[in-house]
C-alpha cells in the first residue's frame, strides 16, 4: 500500500512539473502558431538564473527573479530574431529556435562549465515533508516531516516500513497548482487575458482598437519562457542542474504537448500527469516478458528463455514508454486527447 501511494505522489509530482514546463510551449503556440524548439533551454537557463542569484540573495528572492530573468531573455529573442522570421513560415522559425538551443547550451557551458553545480534547496525544503509508516502489527500510519525512533523495533519480528516523501516534491505540487490557477485566471478573467485570446483569432481588429499586437506577442513569448525558467528553478534543486538537463527534458514535453492536444492547456495537463504516473510506476517495476510468461505457466525454449527482448523489464522500457504512449495517441486520436487542432 505504502508504495502505491508514495509511486502516485511521485508521479503527480513529476507530471506537475512537466505542465510547468509544457505549459509555457503550449501557451506559445496556442497564441503565436510558434513551436518553440528552444523552450527546454529556456528551463535550463532558469535553472542556472537561480543557481547564480541564490548564491548572491538567498533562495526565495532567486525563486521569484530568476523567470523574470529568463522571460526577459525570452522577450529579447522574440523581438528581435523570431519576429523577423515569422513571416518566412514555420520552417524558418523551427529552425531559428534549434539554432537558439545550441547557442544556449554552448553559452551555459561557457559561464558555468560542463559539469553539474550544486544547487541546493534551502533549509526548509530538506528532508521530508511526511513519512508513510508500514507498521506490521498496527498497520499504516502517517508522520510529519522524519520518522526518527518510529522506524525503528526493538522486537526482530515486526516488520516495519519507512517511507518518506521529499519537502521538494510537495512544493513542486503547489507551486505548479498555484501556477495553474493564476493562470488559468489571467487568460480568463482579466482584461489583459481577454486582449491576448482577441489577438489570437483578431489581430486586426485588436491593432484597429489601439493595441499593439506584437508587443501582445512578445510579452505571450516572454510569459511561456518566463514558465519554462520557473520549472528550471525548481527542476533543478529537486533534480540536478547540468548542461545536460535541457536533452533530458526536451523530448518528452513535445510528447506531451501533441498527446493533450496542440495548443490545450488542460490537454496538457491531463497528459502531463498520465505520463508522470505511467513513468514513475514503470520505474519501479522490475518484472520482466519472461517472468509473466513463467508465471502464466507457458513453456518457453532454452533460446527464448535467454531472448534479450524477453528479459527486458518494464522498469529499463520506461524510458520509451512516453513515446510509445505518442505513436498510439498519433494512430488512434491524432488531435490528442483535448486538442481543437490537427496535430
Amino acid at each position: 500500500m505504502e508504495f502505491f501511494f508514495i509511486s502516485m505522489l511521485n508521479g503527480l509530482s513529476y507530471g506537475l512539473l512537466l505542465f510547468m514546463l509544457s505549459s509555457g510551449l503550449t501557451l506559445i503556440f496556442s497564441m503565436m502558431g510558434v513551436l518553440n524548439f528552444a523552450h527546454a533551454s529556456f528551463y535550463m537557463l532558469g535553472a542556472y538564473f537561480g543557481y547564480t542569484l541564490s548564491g548572491a540573495i538567498g533562495f526565495w528572492p532567486a525563486l521569484v527573479l530568476a523567470p523574470i530573468l529568463t522571460g526577459a531573455a525570452g522577450a529579447l529573442f522574440e523581438s528581435q530574431v523570431l519576429r523577423r522570421v515569422h513571416k518566412m513560415g514555420h520552417v524558418s522559425e523551427l529552425l531559428v529556435t534549434f539554432g537558439l538551443s545550441y547557442i544556449v547550451l554552448e553559452v551555459v557551458q561557457l559561464v558555468w562549465g560542463r559539469v553539474a553545480v550544486d544547487f541546493t534547496p534551502p533549509a526548509l525544503l530538506q528532508g521530508p515533508l511526511f513519512t508513510l509508516i508500514n507498521h506490521s502489527t498496527q498497520g499504516l500510519s502517517l508522520v510529519s516531516g522524519a520518522a526518527g525512533a518510529a522506524c525503528q523495533s526493538a522486537d526482530a519480528a515486526v516488520r516495519i516500513i519507512c517511507s518518506p516523501f521529499p519537502a521538494t516534491r510537495g512544493f513542486i505540487m503547489v507551486t505548479a497548482i498555484g501556477m495553474m490557477v493564476s493562470l488559468w485566471w489571467v487568460l480568463t478573467r482579466t482584461r489583459a487575458g481577454l486582449i491576448i485570446q482577441a489577438a489570437l483569432t483578431h489581430p486586426e481588429t485588436v491593432e484597429t482598437l489601439g493595441h499593439n499586437v506584437p508587443r501582445i506577442f512578445m510579452l505571450v513569448f516572454a510569459m511561456g519562457t518566463g514558465l519554462a525558467g520557473l520549472a528550471g528553478v525548481i527542476g533543478g534543486f529537486t533534480f540536478i542542474t547540468e548542461p545536460a538537463m535541457a536533452a533530458t527534458v526536451g523530448s518528452v514535453i513535445f510528447v506531451v504537448v501533441v498527446v493533450g492536444g496542440m495548443g490545450s492547456l488542460s490537454g496538457a495537463f491531463l497528459a502531463s500527469l498520465l505520463i508522470g504516473v505511467i513513468q514513475t510506476f514503470a520505474v519501479a517495476v522490475d518484472y520482466s516478458i519472461l517472468q509473466l510468461l513463467a508465471d502464466i505457466g507457458v513453456k518457453l525454449s532454452a533460446n527464448a528463455q535467454h531472448n534479450t527482448m524477453l528479459q527486458l523489464s518494464v522498469s529499463q522500457i520506461a524510458p520509451v514508454l512516453p513515446y510509445l504512449f505518442l505513436v498510439l495517441i498519433l494512430i488512434f486520436r491524432p488531435r490528442g486527447l483535448l486538442g481543437k487542432r490537427d496535430a
